[in-house]
């Protein structure tokens, strides 16, 4: 049997010469693609190889979780992660490795944070919580006040005259409908965000926040607050889910309870950090800038392994894979770990204010800020043109776990380049079913993460990468 171009110059008129070359320019053309597309997955095969038997991420996620662990912005042991971040890019071959400073926001939690219910019988119940990033503390005593059950902002509009002088405790939960559990995260976490300074707008003395989180576990997750400035500064603690459940069933069956609050967060003066930059020089087009990062920084109340250790252990990955295999690139690709993005984006928005001061060109940018589980997907903030060019791609990476390309939102810490330089954003998307079991708690733990899944996670992004540098986008 004829293949389809076999059949058609077959059936050519002989006499028509236009069509005949026309022909002749179609196989020229789809062998060199042909060719191109042969070329890219034997190079992409061998990143894969590379990073599959011998990659460091794993081993260098260790050493972060355990020998610094808890790195909130300002603190100790964020100034250790830079130094060992900078180590880190040099060593994997950086052609330039530099900090770029960026004054960060110094939040203390100060001591325990610490919540009891007294039931009208007097009897007492420990809470499971934890003070909400940026949070003011209860003033060095307890914070004693009855607690009012609010399920949604429209439920406090219609309670906002029952608010002065009580404790609002929002109890509105991940929607299970959603597939995509960072959908879920994005429909609540506005309770964490602003639910504070709402609930203060109509005399609230303070706010407990059900989790984000959809696990069954009692364990409290943490997240930044931002106060409205319009507003009284209250504080504000996250509460695990079954003493949530608890304490939302007694208040819905008529108990009058109060609850007992004590926290101690305060903010000391700002203190400078670092972005930490390492550069392979593009031979090409060495004024086009690629940027791969995630963020160094991570809450005071854990290990930060997924959040977003695994990110930042990738980006070094990809580095070093690319430099083991002796690749020049054509394009500078900026290998970023990022400072602040937990309570502040501090670090972000200085790389793109930076990069626009110097005009620099950003032809695209990727981040890994999703947690270190198994690829699925990339997600793309760019035009149509470019997410069809893309999408041209994806045999190439499907089979190494993303094989879907959608439109959606980058990560946090490059969003800053989209509004200030048009640079197109992506996203790393894993399976994201389990993230928000440890996503802010102490769940989130070196043991949390699986080694082949975080290495499948960089195969993901340096194939993309290197897609990326060759081709333009």
């Amino acid at each position: 049997m004829l293949c389809p171009l076999s059949y058609l110059y077959k059936n050519l008129n002989n006499h028509n010469s236009m069509l005949r070359k026309l022909f002749f320019i179609s196989l020229l053309f789809l062998g060199d693609i042909t060719h191109a597309q042969d070329k890219d997955a034997a190079f992409i095969r061998k990143l894969a190889d590379e990073i599959l038997t011998n990659g460091k991420a794993y081993d260098h996620l260790r050493d972060l979780t355990k020998n610094i662990g808890a790195r909130l912005a300002g603190s100790k042991q964020m100034y250790q992660a830079e130094e060992w971040g900078y180590r880190l890019l040099q060593e994997a071959g950086s052609d330039k490795t530099y900090k770029q400073p960026v004054m960060v926001p110094r939040w203390v939690r100060g001591g325990t944070d610490e919540a009891r219910a007294i039931l009208p019988n007097k009897e007492e119940k420990e809470l499971a919580v934890i003070a909400l990033g940026n949070t003011i503390g209860t003033g060095g005593k307890p914070l004693e006040a009855p607690v009012v059950l609010i399920r949604d902002f429209d439920e406090l509009e219609m309670k906002k005259d029952q608010l002065k002088g009580k404790i609002v405790f929002y109890n509105y939960k991940f929607n299970p409908k959603f597939v995509r559990t960072f959908d879920a995260y994005g429909d609540a976490v506005k309770y964490r965000s602003r639910g504070p300074s709402l609930a203060a707008k109509y005399g609230a003395v303070g706010v407990i926040v059900r989790s984000m989180s959809h696990s069954i576990d009692n364990v409290p997750h943490t997240g930044a607050l931002f106060y409205d400035s319009a507003y009284a500064k209250i504080p504000a603690v996250a509460i695990g889910l079954q003493d949530a459940d608890w304490l939302a069933a007694s208040l819905e069956q008529g108990a009058a309870l109060k609850v007992v609050l004590k926290t101690n967060g305060h903010f000391l003066p700002d203190v400078q950090g670092h972005n930490i930059i390492g550069e392979l020089k593009g031979n090409e087009y060495p004024d086009e800038y690629i940027t791969i990062g995630g963020h160094l920084d991570s809450w005071d109340n854990c290990e930060g392994a997924h959040d977003d250790g695994a990110g930042v252990t990738q980006t070094i990955e990809v580095l070093r894979a690319l430099k083991a295999l002796n690749y020049t690139p054509k394009r500078t690709i900026r290998f970023v770990l990022f400072a602040n993005e937990e309570n502040g984006l501090r670090g972000g928005r200085k790389y793109a204010e930076e990069a626009k001061a110097k005009g620099e060109k950003h032809i695209f940018a990727v981040e890994s800020d999703a947690g270190g589980f198994t690829p699925r997907a990339f997600s793309f903030d760019c035009s149509k043109e470019q997410l069809d060019k893309a999408k041209r791609w994806l045999p190439l990476i499907a089979p190494y776990g993303c094989n879907e390309f959608i439109a959606g939102g980058g990560g946090a810490d490059i969003s800053p380049l989209k509004p200030l330089l048009g640079t197109p954003l992506c996203e790393l998307l894993p399976d994201s079913q389990r993230y928000f079991d440890v996503h802010h708690s102490s769940n989130d733990v070196f043991e949390a993460v699986n080694k082949r899944e975080l290495e499948l996670g960089a195969v993901n992004m340096v194939a993309l990468i290197y897609l990326i540098d060759q081709y333009g986008f």
